[in-house]
């Protein structure tokens, strides 16, 4: 039961890292400046970060063998 739990909320986490980091890169704009390229952000980077808690639980819950 516990490997189904753990690699459940792991391709859980992983599928929600993917698509909210798609959405923050998506929402990401990149103008010129001097010469440089400045990279200003408006995604929200608090749903990223959960998928990747909920990820690294899935990953511990999971039994070692």
């Amino acid at each position: 039961m516990r490997k189904f739990i753990g690699s459940l909320l792991f391709f859980v986490g992983l599928g929600g890292l993917i698509y909210t980091g798609i959405n923050y890169i998506n929402n990401t704009e990149s103008f010129a400046f001097l010469g440089r390229d400045i990279l200003v952000s408006k995604g929200n980077m608090t749903p990223v970060i959960i998928s990747g808690v909920v990820m690294l639980v899935g990953l511990g819950i999971k039994p070692k063998s």
